[in-house]
């Protein structure tokens, strides 16, 4: 079964996707109760109201990036660090409505801030906190990761399974390579049981173990969102009773 992709760097598409994406994560909130913005969300010391003022404020922090682009300058996404737990913490009690309200209209400002780029804006690099160079482009991909991501950590009816196959693809890729030289990390192979595709994570001497499931699963566990338990997992070509125990503890997303 081949999956269609979506290129990280086409920043038109990928943005209707981030927009689709909102879309789906405000229905979500919509039919939140009160009482379910204070319970923890699947982010530890986050409840759900915490993820949804980040996903609002990580929408300003991009319009400031995008800002910096369109000007040829470097730009920082938030003020400090002191400053983006304070704003998200601030924003954390509010009610559903409230919470919604924020996300629609901060999405609304990003949107605006895409609309104003123009062709040279867009291959602007941008330098992140991580190290890590990239094209203005990319950003679009970064908002349609950091929704979909947190929409499944607000822990209610959105489930890796609800991902969109092209951000899947995409993502287990984009992981697969990260971790793949990864000189601690224990080595893995990884195969999707749909398409058969097979990626390898781990630098570190000793035999592979093999993880297999949908690639919905597999970016599950790769994203930090799953233990690892929905995969099948063969250690000496044995499968193994508690997946979860055999596979290695990831780095944390960056």
């Amino acid at each position: 079964m081949t999956v269609p992709r979506i290129r990280p760097d086409d920043h038109s598409v990928v943005f209707g996707a981030a927009e689709d994406a909102t879309g789906r994560l405000l229905r979500t909130v919509s039919n939140m109760r009160p009482d379910q913005i204070g319970e923890p969300s699947l982010l530890p010391g986050w409840t759900r109201g915490h993820v949804l003022a980040h996903v609002a404020r990580n929408a300003d922090a991009l319009v400031r990036l995008l800002e910096g682009a369109r000007e040829g300058r470097q730009a920082d996404m938030y003020p400090g660090a002191e400053a983006r737990e304070r704003d998200i913490e601030a924003g954390s009690g509010r009610p559903p409505e409230e919470q919604a309200a924020d996300v629609e209209a901060s999405a609304e400002r990003l949107a605006e801030a895409v609309r104003g780029m123009s062709k040279k804006a867009w291959s602007f690099e941008i330098k992140h906190p991580s190290g890590r160079v990239f094209p203005a482009a990319r950003i679009p991909w970064m908002r349609l990761a950091e929704v979909e991501y947190h929409h499944v950590d607000l822990g209610l009816a959105y489930t890796p399974a609800e991902w969109p196959q092209p951000f899947v693809a995409e993502e287990v890729e984009k992981l697969a390579a990260r971790f793949a030289a990864d000189e601690e990390l224990p080595p893995v192979l990884l195969r999707d049981t749909a398409s058969g595709e097979e990626s390898r994570i781990g630098a570190a001497a000793g035999p592979a173990v093999t993880a297999q499931g949908s690639a919905s699963d597999l970016l599950a566990w790769l994203s930090g969102r799953a233990d690892g338990s929905r995969l099948t997992v063969h250690r000496g070509g044995t499968p193994v009773d508690e997946p979860a125990a055999v596979l290695p503890a990831l780095p944390p997303m960056l």
